[in-house]
């Protein structure tokens, strides 16, 4: 259990650091003067690294075991991550924010190390537990407004980079080895990638990119949305986004009890819909319009103020946090001989779906003007892997009664 336990705070404070720009993204945006794309770039840089390193760090987290490639991560981001603090021009940041990303990786590396020492039934949980380190996300909207407020934003980088120092050398300590946990030595990478031709894998890699990528790209992106859609200040907007964040990780241990309870496509199928039916009404921009009637001219006005957003959001978050730990099911039921290249390709597809859709996000409010275009952009997301779900698992097996046994065997012939 303390492998359990220091995987998971350490997978916290890593992406304590992996979401900051969220935070200090605001500030560094008004000094510098950048537009929303600009602002998307920059918040997702450290999603980029992060996600492009999962697959390799997977990899040898199975040949080598997960201990010393997790320790190995977080020692490689304390210097990037201070200098941040230090940089002034946003090239710099940009460049900073590459490096700081590395310690994105960190899930697939414990997400792998932690499952191999439970037994196959209970991996689920054990995998939803270390994931609850999602949480980080609304950790850093709690805690860095706060520094910024107190000390200016220079500040966060520099007390992140002790912290991650602290957890790196507790990690070390407190963890343990075990060598029976790692592919044979025979087994090669060219024979590891083989998995990048299995169908069923990029499948689990489109549920991922929304059930993490869409959380990772709304974490990053509603605190700012908070401050210019409702006009809250930087510690009430990051509290508010929080209500979105923190759900969606801390409950991921929920979702790995669901799985293992009733499957993980059966859940999946779900997560889906509730996602594709908030983010419709959440698609919804404010709008006014008259109607001429027998009275005269009538004005209306259709929106979501603060409070029914927000509820909209939490039950997202709640839906999305469901989603990542039975999206990652599907691997341990699947895929248990590698586990960690296949969290790996999966990882870096979910990754790079955080790093894409903020700057779409960005990019289209720059186009549109409109702020809700980025819950439209992910409703037709979640709806294409809705489609694509139906015609190849719900249609030919009878998931809803909890036959996916049929779906995984056929995946697997």
């Amino acid at each position: 259990m303390s492998v359990l336990f220091m995987s998971t705070l350490a997978f916290t404070v890593c992406f304590m650091i992996w979401m900051m720009f969220a935070v200090i993204g605001i500030p560094i945006k008004q000094q510098l003067g950048l537009n929303e794309t600009e602002f998307g770039i920059l918040a997702a840089m450290p999603v980029l690294t992060g996600s492009l390193v999962r697959l390799p760090l997977g990899m040898m987290t199975d040949r080598f075991g997960g201990r010393p490639v997790f320790f190995t991560i977080m020692m490689l981001t304390v210097i990037p991550i201070w200098l941040i603090g230090h940089a002034t021009a946003y090239w710099q940041m940009l460049v900073a924010g590459l490096f700081v990303g590395i310690a994105g990786g960190s899930f697939s590396v414990g997400i792998a190390y932690c499952a191999r020492w439970f037994e196959k039934q209970n991996q689920g949980f054990a995998m939803g537990v270390f994931g609850a380190g999602n949480a980080g996300a609304a950790v850093t909207k709690i805690v860095a407004p706060s520094i910024v407020v107190g000390w200016g934003w220079t500040m966060v980088p520099t007390v992140y980079a002790v912290l991650m120092l602290c957890t790196a050398l507790a990690f070390l300590l407190l963890t343990y080895s075990d060598p029976a946990h790692r592919v044979e030595s025979h087994v090669t990478a060219g024979e590891q990638l083989k998995a990048l031709k299995d169908p069923n894998v990029w499948k689990i890699c489109q549920y991922y990119s929304i059930v993490f990528g869409g959380y990772v790209a709304l974490s990053l992106w509603m605190t700012k949305y908070y401050v210019q859609e409702y006009g809250f200040d930087l510690k009430s907007a990051a509290f508010l986004a929080a209500c979105f964040s923190l759900p969606g990780g801390v409950l991921r241990a929920l979702g790995g009890w669901f799985s293992d309870r009733f499957g993980a496509h059966k859940v999946t199928w779900w997560v889906l819909w509730v996602c594709w039916i908030c983010l419709f009404i959440l698609s919804y921009p404010q709008t006014e319009f008259t109607v001429k009637t027998v009275n005269g001219l009538q004005t209306y006005q259709i929106y979501l103020n603060e409070v029914v957003f927000t509820a909209l959001m939490f039950v997202v978050g709640v839906a999305m946090a469901v989603g990542k730990a039975s999206v990652f099911k599907y691997i341990s039921d699947d895929y248990p001989k590698n586990i960690g290249v296949i969290s790996g390709i999966v990882g870096l597809a979910g990754g790079l779906g955080g790093f894409l859709l903020p700057i779409m996000f960005g990019a289209l409010v720059d186009l549109t003007g409109i702020r809700s275009s980025c819950f439209m952009l992910m409703y037709g997301v979640v709806w294409v892997s809705l489609i694509w779900m139906y015609w190849t698992e719900v249609r030919d097996a009878d998931v809803m009664r909890g036959r996916h046994e049929l779906v995984a065997a056929d995946s697997l012939e």
